[in-house]
């Protein structure tokens, strides 16, 4: 697993600041996203455990959101210039370094885990490693929100992404790969694309029993 993620951690390195710059302010114009966000920070604080995890969280964006939203919302990122980025932008928070396969919580401590577009760059075959880490770091009842790139057919589809190779989803396959996790999925929305790829946006709800 570490090729791909060196790859991906340097891409995303020499990216900081055009990166935080155009997706900083990005769910100001992406209602449907936002609201899921929104639905799935209400859900956490139901459970009473308000402890969420931002994976892949880049310049910390959504780890601020999610805290404006109730929760003890915290960041993980691969790439520690994302890492130096979020803290200088967003001091009162934490972020860490960290990887998403080995996620630096206990077991069943945290009451949601958001993966905003975060495992796109994983090959399919690695994926049911970080979704077995999710559920591990998940409380019972706890939520995981997760958001891809979402396309026709029965396959993943690699793709050209403008900072590093990444992959599309059936949302039903990726809906199989969360049940085969064990997690329940038990909400999806797929919207129109916000980009020139044509893929849409596919964002899934799941919850541990």
């Amino acid at each position: 697993m570490t090729g791909h993620q060196d790859e991906t951690k340097a891409a995303y390195d020499g990216v900081v600041e055009l990166y935080a710059s155009l997706f900083a302010d990005r769910l100001e114009t992406q209602p449907f996203a936002r609201s899921m966000l929104g639905t799935f920070a209400e859900l956490v604080r139901g459970t009473g455990n308000r402890r969420a995890a931002d994976v892949g969280c880049g310049p910390g964006h959504l780890t601020a959101m999610l805290n404006d939203l109730g929760l003890d919302a915290f960041g993980l990122d691969l790439s520690p210039a994302m890492i130096r980025h979020a803290r200088q932008a967003h001091p009162a928070l934490r972020f860490d370094e960290a990887r998403m396969e080995s996620v630096p919580v206990e077991d069943c401590s945290l009451g949601g885990v958001l993966a905003h577009y975060s495992m796109i760059h994983t090959p399919p075959e690695e994926v049911p490693v970080l979704l077995a880490e999710q559920v591990r770091v998940l409380a019972p009842g706890g939520l995981l929100l997760v958001s891809f790139f979402g396309t026709d057919g029965q396959e993943p589809v690699r793709f050209d992404h403008k900072v590093t190779p990444a992959y599309s989803w059936p949302v039903d396959r990726f809906a199989e790969l969360l049940t085969a996790a064990g997690l329940t999925p038990f909400a999806r929305l797929l919207h129109d694309p916000a980009s020139e790829r044509g893929f849409l946006d596919a964002h899934l709800l799941a919850r541990r029993p």
